[in-house]
């Protein structure tokens, strides 16, 4: 089930635009800053003054200050964020584009199979074949793209993607596509004894090859999708297996935190879009200390993209929730890093 969620979740979104593109409307602005450095004493200078970053900063404050009733300690201080929407733009994944990415260079290295399924779909943009061949045909591409060689090989591709990757649309490095009042959260959440990680729906190693020059977070605090390894005595390297392991999205993500963190996050942070933050959040809430759930909502249509889940469960259930909610169009003062 899970390798059936995911290879839908995943490449049938960029081949078959699972979500709904006709509700986005795309724009971009290049000229937002990327500084993170604190302004006037301001720990959030791309967050415009309101109740939410006052709402951020009398969490922090509160839980942090010695003798407080609310006080956690530095042990427990874990702050979980989503990445795909939430700590940079998904229209597309950037995933996707190493999909591709990988396509163009196994093609390039053997020209056969260009006229082989699924390369053949993917390089003559076939949504047809994908659209037949189901499951099948997309487990085929991801397994053909994602592994079949060492953990070494694979970063290595992942970090040339990476050196050259542009993002469509907007035309700029991939690293441009971060959102800079994010940037400035988990500087300042760190700043105050929180141990940030990403969990994401993403597929681990890729996340993990920026994560550290990206956002500041080592590899081993990056929660993602994984698949099967095996130990190559004779390579003496891991070896990746085209099995799924485990599925980080949804009621997966929580299951992900168990595994690699082993405790319940007290600051959680994710977007609308997909419904796939919904249970991180709801454990998060679960804290025995206080507890923050933060949710991205797009709704900007002039300075990125503006969509939403058609039956509104991500933000009907922060509602019910009483989560915090980020209005990207009045919080954010600025959206995107420049470098």
């Amino acid at each position: 089930m899970y390798k059936k969620i995911y290879v839908l979740s995943l490449f049938l979104f960029l081949l078959i635009s699972c979500k709904n593109k006709s509700e986005d409307t795309t724009s971009v602005n290049s000229k937002d800053s990327t500084t993170v450095a604190v302004n006037n004493g301001d720990p959030l200078p791309s967050w415009n003054d309101g109740a939410l970053k006052e709402d951020i900063i009398a969490y922090v404050e509160k839980v942090t200050k010695e003798g407080s009733p609310d006080f956690i300690p530095v042990e427990n201080r874990i702050a979980t964020f989503d990445n795909d929407g939430t700590l940079w733009a998904e229209k597309p994944y950037v995933q996707e584009l190493f999909a591709f990415y990988r396509v163009k260079k196994m093609v390039e290295a053997k020209p056969e199979l260009a006229q082989k399924q699924p390369f053949k779909a993917v390089i003559e943009k076939d949504k047809t074949f994908f659209e037949k061949g189901g499951d099948k045909a997309l487990i085929e591409l991801v397994a053909a793209t994602h592994t079949g060689m060492t953990e070494d090989e694979f970063e290595t591709s992942v970090n040339d993607f990476f050196k050259s990757a542009q993002y469509p649309g907007k035309n700029v490095p991939v690293k441009q596509i971060r959102y800079q009042p994010q940037l400035e959260l988990l500087n300042y959440l760190r700043a105050n004894g929180f141990k940030t990680y990403i969990v994401t729906g993403g597929t681990i190693e890729v996340v993990r090859a920026i994560s550290q020059d990206f956002y500041g977070i080592p590899k081993d605090q990056v929660v993602g999708t994984s698949f099967k390894y095996k130990y190559d005595g004779t390579k003496n390297a891991v070896q990746r297996e085209a099995a799924l392991d485990h599925f980080n999205d949804k009621e997966g993500k929580p299951v992900g935190i168990q595994l690699h963190i082993g405790q319940r996050p007290v600051f959680a942070c994710g977007n609308e879009g997909g419904a796939g933050d919904i249970a991180m959040l709801q454990y998060s809430q679960g804290n025995k200390y206080p507890s923050f759930q933060l949710l991205v909502n797009h709704n900007d249509s002039i300075r990125e993209y503006k969509y939403q889940e058609k039956d509104n469960a991500s933000l009907n259930i922060a509602a019910k929730n009483k989560w915090h909610v980020v209005d990207m169009q009045k919080d954010w003062k600025k959206v995107f890093s420049d470098n």
